[in-house]
């Protein structure tokens, strides 16, 4: 994947949605871990990887764990909600 207009927006969608939450959100893709609440890390998470794995810990992860896979989805990109 190359980084485009479309493309940073999703990412930017991510990152505000994850920053909405206090818990913690992880996004695992192969052997990397990246902090959702990271843009950095965001950029090369989506851009090296197919599928994502999203670990939410804290006090409202419910609510975290559906809003961050209602993103992903929105944006065509396979997640599991770990």
């Amino acid at each position: 994947m190359t980084l485009n207009k479309a493309l940073a927006k999703v990412l930017v969608e991510i990152n505000d949605t994850a920053n909405k939450f206090d818990s913690s959100i992880v996004i695992r893709t192969d052997n990397k871990n990246i902090d959702a609440k990271s843009m950095l890390g965001l950029t090369y998470a989506v851009l090296d990887s197919q599928t994502f794995k999203i670990e939410v810990h804290g006090p409202d992860e419910d609510e975290a764990k559906i809003a961050m896979s209602r993103v992903f989805w929105k944006n065509n990109l396979p997640v599991t909600v770990i």
